[in-house]
């Protein structure tokens, strides 16, 4: 079995893209109770990068399409939104489900490359891990998981024979 951990970024100032010292010290905080991993991705965003690495990570990678889900997906189902309402935006065949469609493309070849009993790390933003949960697992029932993700908070997905098998949720 592998896992990928997938954590939204910590706190920011409303109009900036850096993380403020708070930020800092709950991205720490969080750190001290995670793993190893064997990979670690973050969005192309300033924040994402600087929360991984205030978590106690290097940060192996930065992909763009992790940095947003964009004006279209925004207008179908704006941000902050839970796990159902993503779910549902998924379903209709729109913006939602195309960008969903990414996500599961990247995090599936992101899985693969794991070794057995792996590990990844990726940070991202709101909207894109509750989405993130919906593009791997589309046919799940996530209303267990609730509201939308907080700063520092994310989901741990599992891996087993070539499929997403599992969703848990990471409250902090």
């Amino acid at each position: 079995m592998k896992t990928i951990e997938i954590r939204r970024h910590s706190l920011r100032a409303r109009s900036g893209q850096n993380l403020i010292q708070q930020g800092v010290t709950l991205a720490r905080l969080v750190g001290e109770t995670m793993g190893k991993f064997d990979r670690v991705v973050t969005s192309n965003v300033p924040r994402a990068f600087q929360t991984a690495i205030a978590m106690g990570y290097a940060v192996d990678e930065e992909i763009e399409l992790l940095a947003s889900m964009g004006d279209d997906v925004d207008l179908e189902c704006p941000w902050p939104a839970s796990f159902s309402d993503y779910s549902v935006a998924n379903r209709r065949n729109g913006a939602t489900r195309r960008y969903a469609q990414r996500l599961a493309d990247y995090y599936i070849k992101l899985a693969e490359s794991l070794p057995e009993g792996g590990a990844a790390l990726v940070v991202n933003h709101g909207g894109v891990v509750e989405l993130s949960a919906v593009a791997c697992l589309p046919e799940a029932d996530l209303t267990f998981l609730d509201d939308y993700i907080e700063c520092c908070e994310g989901i741990r997905l599992t891996w087993d024979q070539g499929q997403f098998t599992g969703v848990e949720i990471l409250r902090v």
